[in-house]
């Protein structure tokens, strides 16, 4: 996982980018992180800090690198809150997550960074914020041919845009581009929020509205777009939704609710991350990656998962 893991290809994605088309790669790291730290086994550097799931997601990262990835940035919630705990007071906050998770972050962070890899550490706003923020701004280059959004996060899904800015769920290898969140979600990238705002988002901490579950969601939103289209009146509706009196009478008294959960679930493209693509280009490790790589090297595995489960022979995207 050293400096070797990476020695011989700091050339290679410099010759692609010229030779074919630009695609830019931005990668959840907060899920990554998670993802990572309860797929492996522990693992404990020598000062006894727990570093299995940082090794993880840089063999992860530089993997996609030797794979071809040109241009690349790696997205953290450097603190879990954001400005939407002062929005919804059930937002999701750090509680109950592993210390020994929580503890990875930082050198998350200053791992990837010294491996050459663009980092950003959110404190006022989320990951996801910047994955749509940086989305957004590399679809205004035209060089670039793709932006692969790498989350499986539905909130992600309100950023794609027909085929060239897609979202891909790298454990499962399912790319979604605009047609595959109609498919999945039964509502185009433009209704997410909207969506979110009625099924709600367990994960995020906001319940959504009563009785609105994700298909009266999607079979109304499929025709009005957004929640201040949809007519008060159930019967011009138009559509198969059951209950609908119902759904109708809910939204009319808990609409300024919707509303709030819909900015809750808005993700946030106005924040400056960078003012070129070329900036994402991936040269090669820092100096100091090699001693950094060296320490990840050094840790001592256990040979259990979290929850006492063995670790699995499989191998990760």
């Amino acid at each position: 996982m050293g400096a070797g893991a990476v020695e011989g290809h700091a050339a290679d994605p410099v010759t692609l980018c010229l030779e074919g088309a630009l695609d830019v790669h931005l990668i959840d790291g907060t899920y990554e992180l998670f993802r990572h730290y309860y797929a492996l086994p522990s693992a404990l550097d020598g000062d006894g800090r727990e570093v299995a799931a940082v090794r993880g997601v840089l063999g992860s990262v530089l993997g996609m690198i030797r794979g071809g990835a040109t241009h690349v940035a790696v997205a953290t919630d450097h603190v879990i809150e954001s400005f939407r705990n002062g929005l919804w007071p059930g937002y999701k906050t750090g509680d109950g997550i592993e210390p020994d998770l929580l503890a990875q972050f930082g050198l998350l962070e200053e791992v990837l960074s010294a491996a050459g890899v663009v980092v950003w550490p959110m404190v006022e706003f989320e990951a996801d914020d910047a994955l749509a923020a940086g989305a957004a701004s590399a679809a205004r280059d035209a060089r670039v041919e793709h932006v692969i959004i790498c989350t499986p996060d539905k909130d992600l899904a309100q950023c794609v845009r027909g085929t060239r800015v897609v979202q891909l769920d790298r454990r499962r290898r399912v790319t979604l581009d605009e047609a595959g969140v109609a498919g999945k979600f039964g509502v185009s990238p433009a209704s997410i929020p909207d969506y979110l705002a009625l099924v709600g988002d367990a994960a995020d901490g906001y319940p959504g509205l009563e009785g609105w579950g994700a298909k009266s969601s999607a079979v109304v939103l499929a025709k009005f777009i957004h929640l201040e289209s949809i007519p008060p009146d159930w019967r011009v509706w138009g559509v198969n939704a059951n209950h609908a009196s119902a759904l109708a009478h809910t939204l009319s008294n808990e609409r300024e609710r919707a509303y709030l959960f819909r900015t809750l679930a808005t993700l946030r493209t106005d924040i400056t991350l960078f003012d070129n693509v070329d900036e994402l280009q991936w040269h090669g490790p820092k100096p100091g990656f090699e001693a950094l790589g060296a320490r990840l090297d050094a840790a001592v595995t256990g040979t259990k998962l979290r929850g006492g489960r063995r670790p699995q022979n499989r191998s990760d995207p």
